[in-house]
């Protein structure tokens, strides 16, 4: 989660092309781990940060974790940079092979800097946010891996996570949410993949979702014709993903609800029965797919209380609302090729949006990711 910015430009929830450097050390009977790593911006300024430690010793993992990232995201017109200190503190007890329970402790520190980019932004003073909280989580994995981003079995995750502000003025946040994954074989290492994800947010602050794109968009874009309603008071932003067709923020709210249909490919390691030692060959796959879902405000997304059906026009002195009819749901289809390219899985994918029973024009993505 990113401190809500207001929704003006563009989201990166992860990094794009840049050095990852890191290390493991583990005993002998790799009862404990320790791992760090540093992640270099090509810019040598947002560069990320972390740190783990693990005692796998008994049935009770434990883990302790030290993150830290800076983000950089234009808010009412001012640049500002966002250091994100987190601690965590994570148990899992396995109740067997394939579904497991886990504990987090969770405490973290934004601390927001204003870029000197004019004489405004030189005299505002930083300001320090600093959040508790725990997660739990319910995980079923029973899926097997038939190669690079192709699996078959079922994976699922339920989760809810409450935070609290660490301040006089105290607020809090709740989350829950789902996301189930499916992968049937059609015929030996061609995958029918299929995913259903929601989550929803409430309390004193709540986490915007914005949808639209892919995860890891290389040069995303934002859409800013789509109603923003603040008195949500956000005080987190992420995406809820994928919706191939639109631009990021095609719908927003505290609450979303997301389908996600895949089938690949892979053509050669499906048509030549040998190894293949190149892996842009070996990996290579062709993917058909279709998105489907929503997010909004309110009850359910036909409520009249959604801010999408409000929109708001300034005419000298007056502010107007003007009440929009509009169908909730978008829908996206498209084809794509991936493959791995200097040590990254690379997708290229081209879909058409699907809005209120129009086809929109088509959207090309790039992306550094593995599906879902």
């Amino acid at each position: 989660y990113q401190p809500f910015s207001g929704g003006g430009s563009p989201i990166y929830l992860n990094p794009g092309f840049n050095v990852f450097l890191g290390i493991n050390l583990t005993d002998l009977m790799e009862d404990y781990r320790i791992s760090g790593g540093v992640r270099l911006n090509t810019s040598l300024t947002n560069n990320e940060y972390i740190v783990s430690f693990s005692n796998l010793r008994s049935r009770l993992d434990k883990h302790i974790i030290l993150h830290r990232q800076s983000v950089d995201d234009l808010l009412e017109f001012s640049l500002r940079r966002t250091h994100s200190h987190a601690a965590y503190y994570m148990v899992q007890w396995p109740f067997s092979e394939i579904l497991a329970a886990r504990g987090t402790a969770i405490f973290r520190n934004d601390m927001q800097v204003f870029l000197a980019t004019d004489q405004a932004n030189l005299l505002k003073q930083n300001e320090y946010e600093n959040w508790a909280g725990l997660r739990g989580e319910l995980v079923l994995d029973n899926s097997r891996s038939l190669g690079m981003n192709l699996y078959t079995g079922m994976r699922a995750k339920v989760f809810g996570e409450y935070y609290q502000l660490i301040a006089a003025a105290s607020r809090n946040l709740v989350v829950l949410g789902f996301d189930v994954r499916h992968y049937q074989r059609v015929h030996r290492n061609f995958i029918w993949a299929n995913r259903m994800a929601g989550s929803t947010s409430f309390g004193n602050n709540k986490l915007i979702y914005y949808m639209g794109g892919v995860d890891n968009w290389l040069i995303p874009r934002f859409t800013r014709d789509t109603p923003i309603d603040f008195n949500q008071n956000y005080a987190y932003q992420t995406l809820a993903t994928n919706m191939r067709g639109f631009e990021q923020n095609i719908r927003n709210g505290n609450n979303f609800v997301v389908l996600n249909s895949e089938l690949r490919f892979p053509v050669f390691s499906y048509l030549l029965q040998r190894p293949i030692n190149s892996d842009f060959i070996r990996n290579f796959q062709l993917v058909a797919f279709g998105d489907l879902g929503t997010a909004w405000t309110g009850w359910n997304p036909y409520n009249p209380s959604n801010s999408l059906y409000t929109s708001y026009v300034e005419s000298g002195p007056l502010n107007i609302s003007v009440e929009i009819q509009k169908d909730p749901l978008v829908g996206g289809l498209g084809f794509g090729a991936r493959t791995t390219l200097l040590g990254y899985f690379v997708r290229g994918d081209v879909a058409w949006g699907i809005e209120d029973g129009e086809v929109s024009k088509p959207i090309f993505y790039i992306s550094l990711s593995l599906d879902f």
